[in-house]
């Protein structure tokens, strides 16, 4: 999966863009405590451990 891929899961289900330095991006959504860091290198792989961690910090239930 690339990065743009992963952004565009995170904006399906409800996270936006809460503040952004450089190419690190932070997303959060209504009733979320937590931020989601994106490192974001746009048509760049997400190695599979980094997906991992923040599909499981976004709380996203992937099959």
């Amino acid at each position: 999966m690339k990065f743009s891929e992963l952004v565009r899961l995170l904006t399906k289900n409800g996270f936006k863009i809460v503040k952004q330095k450089g190419s690190i991006r932070y997303y959060g959504k209504p009733n979320w405590d937590k931020l989601v860091r994106v490192d974001y290198h746009g048509s760049k792989e997400v190695p599979t451990g980094t997906y991992h961690a923040i599909v499981k910090a976004a709380g996203i239930k992937r099959s």
